[in-house]
């Protein structure tokens, strides 16, 4: 009898979680939205008509996500941020609603920059941000300057081999860079030999890194840029720029030193 008894309650632990398990697949398998995409409300509520301090919100319950703000992501539903561009805007919010994945955009019109920017900013592409700024290589080719150079992946300082002052520089070394906020974050970069490439960039201040979109960093080179376009700021002032990547084709660290166009 005691046996049985034994029996009977391992057959009845193993129904229960054989009901449990099946309860598990089937509420995988019929996932269901608790909206549609029209249903899902997003807000954008501004310091002052026009103004440049934003905020994003999604309003709608049970929906989870995230905002693409074009200068970086919020891993949240909401989020207030300094934008720095004039004009109209557009801001992605990213998520579920249950059984799909969706995105939904909000148009967002700035006219007046009535919140200060981060210093960064400024120093980057000027005080007059729709006008921008232009840099240019700290140096020329055999200089012996260190404005181009392979360094150790860690230090951006620990010189490995001064390429630019010295045999090799870029072959866009009389180039320019130049960064505006004309309606969008524009990046133009100029080889020095006629080409000319519209692009655009984001700036990360809470990351200290420069991203590259659409064309290169000026000095470029197949074995020394960083293939995902992104540098780590070492330096930005007024008139001079260092960046950095720690990781390259080639296998190395690499900087770059620039300084304000005359």
């Amino acid at each position: 009898m005691k046996r049985n008894n034994i029996i009977q309650g391992i057959f009845v632990a193993l129904l229960a979680l054989l009901i449990v398990s099946c309860d598990a697949i089937v509420d995988e398998q019929f996932l269901e939205n608790s909206t549609t995409v029209e249903g899902v409300e997003l807000v954008a509520t501004q310091n002052s008509a026009n103004g440049n301090t934003i905020e994003l919100s999604m309003n709608t319950p049970g929906v989870t996500g995230y905002w693409d703000y074009n200068l970086g992501v919020a891993l949240t539903n909401k989020v207030e941020i300094v934008y720095p561009i004039p004009g109209t805007s557009t801001f992605t919010f990213v998520g579920t609603l249950g059984a799909e994945f969706f995105e939904k955009t909000i148009d967002v019109t700035v006219d007046v920059l009535d919140t200060p920017l981060e210093q960064d900013w400024y120093d980057l592409v000027s005080e007059n941000t729709s006008t921008g700024k232009t840099w240019v290589f700290d140096g020329v080719g055999g200089d012996n300057g260190l404005w181009w150079f392979m360094v150790d992946p860690g230090n951006p300082w620990g010189v490995w081999w001064n390429a630019g002052g010295t045999c090799c520089p870029p072959g866009d070394a009389a180039g320019s860079m130049t960064f505006n906020l004309d309606g969008a974050a524009n990046y133009i970069y100029d080889d020095g030999a006629g080409k000319v490439t519209n692009a655009s960039f984001v700036l990360d201040t809470e990351n200290q890194q420069l991203h590259f979109n659409g064309a290169s960093i000026l000095g470029y080179d197949a074995a020394r840029v960083n293939p995902d376009g992104v540098y780590n700021i070492v330096e930005l002032t007024e008139d001079r720029m260092v960046l950095f990547t720690p990781t390259n084709t080639g296998g190395t660290g690499w900087t770059w030193v620039f300084k304000v166009a005359e």
